[in-house]
């Protein structure tokens, strides 16, 4: 039987709480957040057909079916690459989606990477592509003492500050933007604690002169879900229906997900770069038609690279982007006004792409006015969300 395209939106999203110590296992978090995401759409569990989350998450898709009483899965997949899977969950459920395969598909992230392991320690399991590390890239990483994120982000950042003038107080401004932005968000972590320029300063280094403590993302616990299906049966669901008006990867030739040691130009994000070309190509749409931008922040040198790739400001001026004010609310670009994953929690960005369901909505705690486009970003992997 032949399929006909359709249209892909987000009908429903949900989340536990985000803490320290959860007190519960994962499988119960994802299955919180899966049945909080289906009851905000208006969807019965039984109606699932596809199921999406990260080779790295621990749940499994037969015990979480059984948690939630879904009935018939016509599709379920992991997707690699860490945070870097945030936003491509978004683009395999919209594919299956548009091509008829599934009707219902549940995206999930859970975790307890504070309070069970912590997730920014070195990792003692197998390293290689059988431990899900893709090509196995760790594995010039671990033996020479590069063990832990913050060493790797910082070893990749540090070429493109020193090319471009970026000091350690430029970071800086990223980050207590965010941690402002989460000081109004009753949902945060850093809820009603911001921080100043000079707490930032004052933090402890991680890995100098590039990272400190407030440079990174948390470690959370967690759990966030969304629920994708066609824009015509999102219209008849119990909320506004967000429009996935595209989304896409960018996997580029010797780019690794973090450990980004191999390819030509270390001063730039290859992968946000080929994302956003392949984005606006796909959508016909351009940086000015954004309202604001939801991009993926581990740790704030990510945020400034995402800046220039996707075209908000050009290559070496996201420092005085940043500082002149344009990513704060009431600024041209709002970014992360939920905190973020320094300031909100780190549920490995799908809390990030949450946000931008509710600023789509209108119904966001920090809501930017007029929002008709949002950019949500993980780097290698991107999306434009509209209202639908």
């Amino acid at each position: 039987m032949a399929r006909t395209f359709r249209e892909a939106a987000i009908a429903g999203v949900g989340a536990t709480e985000f803490s320290k110590e959860s007190g519960r296992s994962e499988l119960q978090l994802a299955a919180e957040c899966s049945k909080a995401a289906l009851d905000d759409a208006g969807i019965h569990p039984s109606e699932v057909d596809g199921m999406i989350t990260f080779t790295i998450d621990n749940s499994d898709e037969i015990g979480l079916c059984r948690c939630l009483g879904v009935k018939d899965l016509a599709y379920t997949g992991r997707i690699p690459g860490g945070g870097a899977a945030a936003v491509a969950t978004i683009y395999h459920a919209m594919a299956l989606v548009n091509a008829g395969v599934c009707n219902t598909v549940l995206i999930w992230r859970a975790m307890n990477e504070r309070s069970q392991y912590r997730f920014g320690q070195p990792h003692t399991q197998a390293i290689g592509p059988q431990a899900g590390n893709g090509t196995g890239s760790l594995l010039w990483c671990m033996p020479f003492g590069a063990q832990t994120p913050a060493t790797w982000e910082s070893l990749a950042a540090q070429r493109y500050m020193q090319q471009y003038g970026v000091t350690n107080l430029d970071l800086g401004r990223v980050s207590v933007v965010q941690r402002k932005h989460a000081a109004t968000n009753p949902a945060a972590w850093f809820y009603g604690k911001p921080i100043t320029l000079e707490d930032h300063q004052n933090s402890k280094w991680i890995v100098e002169p590039v990272l400190r403590l407030l440079d990174c993302c948390q470690e959370s616990d967690g759990g966030v879900a969304i629920v994708v299906t066609s824009l015509d049966r999102a219209r008849d669901l119990k909320q506004k229906p967000v429009h996935i008006v595209g989304a896409c990867q960018s996997i580029p030739y010797n780019v690794e997900v973090i450990s980004n040691y191999y390819h030509a130009d270390l001063a730039l994000m290859p992968e946000a770069e080929g994302t956003a070309r392949r984005l606006y190509a796909q959508t016909g749409m351009k940086p000015s038609d954004m309202q604001m931008a939801m991009i993926y922040d581990a740790f704030t040198p990510q945020v400034l690279k995402q800046l220039e790739a996707f075209g908000f400001c050009g290559r070496g001026e996201a420092k005085d982007f940043v500082k002149d004010g344009h990513i704060e609310l009431g600024g041209s670009l709002p970014v992360n006004t939920n905190g973020g994953l320094i300031g909100e929690a780190y549920i490995h960005g799908v809390n990030n792409i949450a946000e931008a369901v509710r600023q789509v909505r209108g119904t966001a705690v920090n809501q930017v006015p007029n929002v008709q486009h949002v950019l949500v970003s993980s780097g290698m992997a991107g999306a434009i969300l509209a209202q639908g």
